[in-house]
């Protein structure tokens, strides 16, 4: 079970925000993320390059994990799911489902906010391939731990494809772990709703294996969920 043993407030989740940023733990992941290449497109912005923490509500009760941040998206703009195609899906059905004040999200510090709602991701740094190793992904759990415990208020996890749903299996115990497929569900041991979608990759959302229908679908699920929007 995740919990946290003293009075949350903003300062908590700021201090492990930069905690994240200054890590160094993993060398193949920081010389990717400091030295891959700049898009074309890009290359008059000067790129974050650091690891890159969750942002959102804190008083939220849906917590959205991913995988990692992509090379030319928050590993650019600084910010999750910014900057990057797969951004442009989750903030579209995020805004239609109410969690955020517009259906876009370009830059860190474009006034994008969200309403109970919090994005994160099981890795911190972008990985080569989009794909952390092992080792890799077991150097940045503590910090999603860390941030789920700080999340008082999280009544519903959201699960962007399989790894951050084996993620979150492993941070719970949970044995056999959590058979992953799109709308899939499983109380958590805290009570939590752990809720699994497909990944808004192009991979899937080129082939139509997950169209916007599908992906409104888990977030409004998440609404029925979540009790503080219910309220409100």
């Amino acid at each position: 079970m995740i919990v946290c043993s003293v009075p949350v407030t903003s300062d908590h989740l700021a201090g492990l925000a930069e905690a994240i940023v200054a890590c160094r733990r993993c060398p193949r992941l920081v010389s990717w993320r400091e030295e891959v290449p700049a898009r074309a497109a890009f290359r008059t912005q000067t790129y974050w390059r650091k690891p890159v923490p969750g942002f959102g509500d804190p008083r939220a009760s849906v917590v959205v994990v991913g995988l990692a941040p992509a090379a030319h998206g928050a590993n650019r703009t600084g910010r999750m799911f910014t900057g990057d195609r797969s951004g442009d899906w989750l903030f579209r059905s995020l805004h239609r489902a109410g969690f955020a004040d517009r259906p876009e999200s370009l830059a860190a510090h474009d006034g994008l906010a969200l309403r109970d709602a919090w994005v994160t991701a099981s890795v911190r740094c972008a990985p080569p391939a989009n794909r952390p190793t092992p080792d890799e992904r077991a150097a940045c759990v503590g910090y999603l731990r860390e941030e789920l415990s700080l999340l008082v208020g999280a009544r519903v996890v959201v699960v962007l494809g399989k790894l951050a749903c084996d993620t979150v299996s492993s941070l719970y115990g949970l044995s056999p772990r959590v058979r992953f497929a799109h709308l899939a569900e499983r109380v958590l041991p805290d009570g939590k709703v752990l809720v699994c979608s497909y990944h808004p990759s192009q991979q899937n959302t080129f082939t139509g294996k997950l169209t916007e229908p599908m992906f409104d679908a888990v977030f409004a699920r998440a609404r029925e969920l979540a009790p503080s929007l219910q309220a409100g």
